[in-house]
């Protein structure tokens, strides 16, 4: 019994020890944007899908403090108390819409936009793959088909959360679908003038005002090993690539780190 606690003390220290290690060396990792500057590319109208679950929550959260944005199309299948707030404030047009293969009947409010971030998507527990598939490709394709046949801007970018840890031999399903969401994405828009941008985070913490005690552990503990960020890091980052027309092209993706150091350059200007 004595040697046992021995061992598991031991291992307990080995895992502390490797913990300390790698927050060390997050922390003292150069993760500073280059400076931009190139005139950046307009970003006055976007539009969010996916605004009511975590991660597009923090999008709208960070688009709504950017006094350069003036308008925010958000469509969405229901109404939360950001987009609420958004509404009331002027800034944010909600548009209820239920049909992601026909966006017909939103053509209006997506011609005029300059970026469009998004964020639907549901976890693949209990999900059989036709359905994931639906969500995670055939969604976003037949978006990007139809916003790039009634834009009238010169010059369009479609911000696209994706995974980490994703390939296309991946015994995971999802990580599978999610290479291919990105790979159609980018193919689509290869020699037009859609820019298509991939993010792959690890875990999303929730903003603040929607995050349970729980999500706060875990965004604590994983947050020192560089592979946990916020809601609105992404939006900050998103909004940040938009605007370096000239630094990131069709195709691009960033991962945790690039996520974090693009929000900071945001945060800096």
């Amino acid at each position: 019994m004595r040697k046992s606690k021995k061992i598991i003390a031991w291992l307990f220290g080995l895992i502390v020890a490797g913990y300390i290690a790698v927050a060390i060396r997050v922390a003292t990792h150069d993760n500073v944007a280059p400076p931009y500057e190139s005139p950046r590319a307009s970003l006055s109208t976007i539009a969010i899908f996916g605004a009511s679950g975590t991660a597009g929550d923090g999008i709208l959260k960070a688009a709504l403090a950017n006094p350069g944005i003036e308008t925010i199309h958000v469509v969405t299948r229901r109404e939360t108390a950001r987009i609420a707030e958004g509404v009331a404030s002027g800034k944010v047009e909600m548009t209820i819409h239920m049909d992601y293969l026909d966006y017909t009947a939103i053509h209006e409010q997506i011609a005029g936009v300059d970026a469009v971030f998004w964020a639907i998507g549901l976890s693949s527990l209990g999900v059989e793959e036709d359905r994931y598939r639906l969500i995670h490709v055939d969604f976003p394709r037949r978006f990007v088909e139809e916003w790039t046949g009634v834009s009238t801007k010169p010059a369009i970018s479609f911000h696209y959360i994706s995974s980490s840890d994703i390939s296309e031999d991946s015994r995971a399903m999802w990580a599978r679908v999610k290479v291919e969401a990105e790979n159609t994405l980018f193919e689509f828009a290869e020699g037009t003038r859609l820019r298509v941008i991939a993010y792959r985070p690890d875990y999303i913490g929730p903003t603040r005002e929607e995050a349970h005690l729980g999500q706060k552990i875990l965004y604590g503990f994983f947050k020192p090993l560089g592979v946990a960020l916020k809601a609105e890091q992404i939006g900050q980052a998103m909004m940040e690539t938009t605007s370096r027309s000239d630094e990131f092209v069709n195709g691009d993706k960033l991962g945790t780190f690039g996520i974090i150091r693009y929000s900071g350059a945001y945060q800096e200007r």
